[in-house]
């Protein structure tokens, strides 16, 4: 298949106060391979030729204001929506909403915030949802 993003950079207020959240939540999204890169975060996916895929950077804008945008990362499963939404509570996700079906039926979900405020979500859909 083939890919529909390769990167996405996002700005937080502060990289230290976000660090353990995104050291945490990331990893468990699939994004399993810490690069380092100075003044970022920046964690890669790796393909089944073990070569890296897209990749989620995060680093710091100290005047950095979140706005309506939301993120939202796929799952597999409503075992897994709940599995990460352990981990995003667990690491200090804020303004959390869900797990649960929270767009009608047959698409299961967590919203919630990142240490700085930026919308992030976790879902899953079933075939026919939308």
């Amino acid at each position: 298949m083939r890919r529909l993003y390769d990167h996405i950079d996002l700005r937080v207020r502060s990289l230290q106060e976000a660090r353990a959240f995104y050291e945490a939540v990331l990893p468990a999204l699939g994004f399993t391979r810490r690069m380092e890169v100075d003044g970022w975060l920046q964690f890669e996916a790796v393909g089944a030729g073990r070569g890296s895929t897209e990749f989620f950077g995060v680093t710091e804008a100290r005047e950095h204001i979140a706005n309506e945008c939301r993120i939202a990362f796929w799952a597999q499963s409503v075992a897994e929506v709940d599995r990460l939404a352990h981990i995003v509570a667990e690491k200090g996700g804020r303004q959390i909403e869900g797990p649960g079906y929270l767009e009608g039926a047959g698409y299961y979900a967590v919203f919630f915030e990142d240490p700085s405020g930026n919308r992030l979500e976790i879902c899953h859909r079933v075939a026919g949802a939308i």
